[in-house]
């Protein structure tokens, strides 16, 4: 069973253009990102799934210097994106980032793969159905028969641009397991999509990283205790729906 990290990646953000690519100490978000993804003892392969806009050559040239995997095609239709990354890739399973998620750890990456290889019966484990990680934690673990699945059936703009909203909005259609935290997190917001987003996490980066690389969910929540200001960074910030 192969076991495939996808990251969808674009420069084109919205409210934050060129967010993947911000460096904070000289180092990109993404590559952060990959860094810690990599660190899971489940993933056998990580692979960029990125748009054909001209803009996003610069993440194309960025997994050529990094020698990660770069998958290219529709920015809005990203289903028929993952399908390919996960072809190319030979996926059984997929797992699913988005790259605006520097801070996720191997440990909260594992737990939810776990959680998935246990529950055999599972078409889609995650720990977003019922929120209480932080956002910037999100993890998504399906089959490459329920991408397959969804691909042929989701017909829907926002359900094509989200790629598992179907799944979420389906659970008659797919056995759905959610994992939880023990301790109710959801809500700290540890997501970039804003400038806001972006100062807080160049906060947590630069105060953790220098001591140890891989620090966990549990050493940024220790963190943000003892600095509870700057919970207000972003605290005004709305999640965008779906």
């Amino acid at each position: 069973m192969k076991i495939v990290a996808i990251i969808q990646a674009r420069m084109g953000s919205t409210r934050l253009p060129g967010k993947v690519l911000r460096k904070v100490v000289g180092k990109p978000l993404i590559k952060y990102q990959i860094d810690r993804i990599r660190e899971s003892s489940y993933l056998d392969e990580i692979v960029i799934a990125t748009t054909n806009n001209k803009k996003d050559d610069a993440i194309v040239d960025f997994c050529r210097h990094e020698k990660v995997r770069c998958v290219r095609g529709s920015e809005k239709d990203v289903v028929s994106r993952y399908l390919r990354a996960a072809e190319e890739t030979q996926a059984d399973v997929i797992v699913r980032f988005t790259a605006d998620c520097p801070l996720i750890d191997a440990d909260t990456i594992d737990q939810v793969i776990k959680a998935f290889v246990t529950k055999k019966i599972a078409d889609y484990v995650t720990n977003v159905q019922e929120r209480t990680y932080p956002r910037g934690y999100d993890i998504e673990v399906f089959t490459m028969q329920t991408l397959e699945k969804i691909s042929k059936i989701a017909n829907r703009t926002s359900d094509r641009e989200h790629v598992t909203t179907y799944i979420r909005d389906h659970p008659d259609q797919f056995h759905i397991y959610n994992v939880f935290h023990h301790t109710n997190y959801s809500s700290y917001r540890l997501t970039v999509d804003t400038l806001e987003d972006f100062q807080l996490i160049e906060k947590i980066i630069k105060s953790l990283e220098p001591k140890w690389r891989y620090f966990t969910l549990e050493d940024v929540i220790t963190l943000l205790e003892h600095h509870p200001d700057w919970v207000n960074i972003n605290a005004n910030i709305e999640q965008k729906g779906w």
